[in-house]
């Protein structure tokens, strides 16, 4: 038999005391150069998506609520460093900021996910980043190395929570607060004994319920509002001496005891410093729940391999792993765009009638007839090819029946956005401006601004607003 390893087995002893160090230790200097560009390809991803949820009502809301708890425009002017609400071109808080932009970057399903963890780590990790960078007067290469910590340490608390607990909670709304939490933490200098302690408070207020899809409810754009908050405020107590507790996640009363049966503690360590878990993180092409995103591309292929309308489709068969039907199986009646953006049928409908999934065709289109009529075709079935290669790769399966009788098969085994095969910067470019127009949130001349900022993040001085 062989011996255990010793970093195996110190990670087992601690699960929590890596992860910690590894936070509160990283420097830019550490950053392979592919991190770092990865980081401003992420960071300008998720700056679009912020701009396309102005106006969205449940975003104005919870915007309108931070604004009134926060600091007035006048007070906030006097002061150095100020935190900024993208979607209303003002100064507050680093806590309003943080919570408001939040809220809005996971309204048009554009942001990205970490396949793994079944995580949307930038809608946590960098408004909370942003908004104390621009407190604090940080430099870019601060700013990029406090969301790489942010990035590593929620997509690993993702993994270790596993898939029993994506079932019920949103990881989005649970490991984002640890995300958050190391982001801020890393910026404000927190040690590693201090890190610990905001785990600790992170982790008591993790939160999100996938029930409000069977309602239409709001709760989503809460959930990344409350966990990119709740992170900074975690980080800023632990630096005033705040104490968290210790063994957060795997303590006998912690967050894997009451939410997770498959926990598994090595993945809070795995490959800290060597495996870049950023790099591994995939961009949206369709404006939908993720997990539509690889029958849509099979279907896309089916569709122009053959020549289809949509009226030639009899059925539908999405080939899905379980959690594709946990998350997706509730919304039967779609009420909403945002809950359209959660039906396999409505996603599939759109991409047979108008060949794209995108902001436009939802919003105009998610209730048309003809893509009411594919809706009603489509069934998913639990496949066990997909679901055994999920959640590392995300295969899309389709079988289409057509009116004459056929059955056509399409398979992608990577879909379009993800590692290898994802968004040039030309495309990531032209996603940003698209999704900043979409709803007026900057012009074109705008946004070729904030990505020329962007392309040369690392060599900001002082991060400043990036709107005016």
């Amino acid at each position: 038999m062989s011996n255990p390893d010793p970093a195996d087995s110190e990670a087992l002893q601690d699960p929590t005391g890596r992860l910690v160090d590894f936070a509160a230790g990283l420097q830019f200097a550490d950053l392979p150069d592919a991190v770092v560009r990865r980081t401003e390809d992420l960071f300008l991803d998720w700056f679009g998506s912020a701009l396309a949820g102005k106006g969205a009502r449940p975003v104005e809301a919870i915007t309108r609520f931070m604004e009134a708890m926060g600091p007035s425009e006048q007070d906030e002017s006097q002061r150095a460093g100020q935190s900024e609400v993208l979607i209303h071109r003002r100064n507050s808080s680093p806590l309003v900021a943080a919570t408001a932009n939040a809220a809005a970057s996971h309204v048009a399903e554009q942001d990205d996910v970490h396949n793994g963890s079944v995580f949307h780590p930038a809608t946590v990790v960098f408004p909370a980043a942003l908004a104390v960078a621009q407190a604090l007067g940080a430099s870019g290469r601060e700013l990029i190395a406090a969301s790489v910590a942010g990035y590593e340490v929620g997509i690993r608390v993702g993994e270790f929570l596993g898939r029993s607990h994506y079932r019920i909670f949103h990881t989005t709304g649970t490991a984002g607060t640890f995300a958050a939490a190391a982001a801020v933490g890393r910026l404000l200098g927190l040690e590693a004994a201090q890190m610990r302690h905001a785990f600790g408070s992170a982790g008591t207020q993790s939160a999100g319920l996938w029930e409000f899809l069977r309602d239409a409810a709001d709760s989503k754009q809460l959930h990344t509002a409350h966990a990119a908050g709740a992170g900074l405020t975690a980080a800023y107590l632990a630096k005033d001496g705040f104490t968290g507790a210790q063994r957060i996640l795997d303590g006998a009363q912690g967050l894997a005891a009451g939410m997770s049966s498959d926990a598994d503690p090595r993945k809070l360590s795995n490959g800290l410093g060597t495996r870049w878990a950023l790099i591994e993180t995939s961009f949206k092409f369709h404006a939908a729940c993720r997990h539509t995103h690889p029958a849509a591309d099979a279907l896309a292929q089916v569709m122009t391999a053959h020549q289809l309308a949509a009226s030639d489709i009899r059925s539908i068969t999405a080939l899905v792993h379980q959690a594709a039907i946990d998350v997706l199986g509730p919304v039967t009646d779609p009420q909403t765009v945002h809950q359209a953006k959660f039906s396999m049928g409505t996603v599939l409908g759109l991409i047979a009638v108008f060949g794209r999934a995108g902001l436009a065709e939802f919003d105009a289109n998610f209730r048309d007839a003809a893509v009411r009529a594919v809706h009603d075709k489509t069934v998913m079935r639990l496949d066990a090819e997909v679901d055994s290669a999920y959640p590392a790769r995300w295969i899309g399966k389709v079988v289409v029946e057509t009116a004459d009788g056929r059955q056509l098969e399409g398979k992608v085994l990577e879909p379009k956005g993800d590692p290898g095969n994802t968004l040039s910067r030309a495309e990531l470019e032209a996603k940003a401006i698209q999704l900043a127009l979409y709803r007026d949130g900057a012009t074109r001349a705008e946004m070729q601004a904030v990505i020329a900022r962007t392309w040369a993040l690392a060599d900001a001085k002082v991060v400043t607003r990036f709107l005016g």
